[in-house]
């Protein structure tokens, strides 16, 4: 399934006519795609989980967009793709601790309901 991006372009090239990108429109999409990662960093941080996988694929159809367009890459552009991966990684150490105290969580459940099972129909 081939899906618009948010700014109504597609994937894999210009809003205008899926021809070649420019270089300043595949820096806008960094730009962009930045943006998109400080709101996955959000949702992560949040919980929503099917907004950080929708937010992530378009942050990743941005940069593949651009990435023909941004070579060779400049000070700028290397900078904004290093604070994107930055981001990506909170967002998912974000994302590993929830999963972990979810974990933690269900292992409590676990552990009460054996008690439950072992002690329940013990009358003092």
């Amino acid at each position: 399934m081939n899906r618009g991006l948010a700014d109504g372009s597609s994937p894999g090239g210009s809003a205008a006519g899926g021809g070649a990108m420019s270089r300043d429109e595949a820096a806008a999409a960094l730009e962009r795609a930045l943006e998109l990662s400080r709101q996955v960093f959000a949702a992560a941080d949040s919980g929503e989980v099917e907004r950080v996988v929708s937010l992530d694929a378009e942050v990743l159809g941005l940069i593949k967009s651009a990435r023909h367009a941004l070579t060779p890459l400049d000070d700028k552009d290397r900078a904004l793709l290093r604070q994107i991966t930055d981001l990506n990684d909170r967002s998912l150490g974000r994302m590993q601790h929830r999963f972990r105290a979810k974990c933690r969580d269900m292992d409590m459940l676990a552990a009460g309901r054996r008690a439950l099972r072992a002690y329940g129909n013990h009358q003092p």
